[in-house]
């Protein structure tokens, strides 16, 4: 293809997220976004998804296809695939717009061991002098220490790393990281750790009062407070068979 071609072809590689839905019901899945995200618009952050129901119990024979995109973009989630769908439901949600993609299309492709990599051509070139060094680029931190109280209505969000909170975090309050998080006072708002997709983020606390806590995008609230035998006690949270364990935290 000629270089001034009015159209090109290069991979990429982009962050997609793994959405698994449960139910093709608006008014159930607006409610859990609602839970999940206060209806922050922004919430996301304009990121891709692929729509996975392979989780999902028996499914209606029709969906709207048009509303759910419709609503999970509210949140700053732009679905582009599906997958995991019955036969009939696949094909509706190919003519929206979500083409089905298969679940191994959703991790890291390996490379073929009986295909090695081919050599280069050797071309004969005059030696040229070698590049001045470049400075190597700061490594982007593993951990986020947030040592100021949120107040309520506040977030914070620690993008691709682990999140440590040395102070409060208020009802209406709200932290958020792709790692752990670790919160080393009362955690009155709500955590959601592995907002990326990490099912094996935690969330630790020093003192369990929250309002919803979440990894993965599997959420749990607290309507009518926190259990009382973990009550205001050190917790660990994790995501055991696609439900949220929560178990009192030994401090030595």
């Amino acid at each position: 293809m000629a270089k001034d071609s009015p159209i090109q072809f290069k991979g990429t590689t982009l962050k997609i997220i793994q959405t698994q839905l449960r139910t093709t019901d608006h008014a159930a899945l607006h409610q859990a976004l609602t839970e999940l995200t206060g209806n922050a618009p922004d919430f996301f952050e304009n990121e891709l998804a692929v729509l996975d129901f392979s989780h999902a119990p028996a499914l209606p024979e029709a969906a709207d296809w048009p509303g759910i995109v419709a609503l999970l973009r509210q949140s700053g989630l732009h679905a582009v695939a599906a997958c995991g769908l019955p036969a009939a439901l696949a094909a509706s949600a190919a003519a929206a717009g979500l083409p089905t993609v298969s679940a191994d299309a959703l991790g890291r492709q390996r490379a073929k061991a009986d295909e090695p990599p081919k050599a280069p051509p050797v071309v004969a070139t005059e030696p040229t002098p070698p590049p001045p060094p470049v400075a190597a680029p700061e490594p982007a931190p593993r951990t986020v220490v947030l040592d100021k109280p949120l107040r309520s209505g506040q977030r914070y969000y620690a993008r691709g790393c682990d999140l440590i909170v040395t102070a409060m975090v208020s009802a209406g309050a709200e932290v958020i990281a792709d790692g752990h998080i670790h919160v080393y006072a009362p955690l009155r708002g709500r955590a959601l750790a592995g907002a990326s997709g990490d099912r094996a983020a935690r969330i630790f606390t020093t003192s369990l009062e929250a309002e919803l806590l979440s990894i993965a995008g599997l959420y749990r609230t607290f309507d009518a407070g926190v259990p009382a035998e973990l009550l205001r006690q050190p917790a660990t949270v994790s995501l055991v068979d696609d439900g949220l364990s929560i178990l009192p935290l030994a401090l030595r």
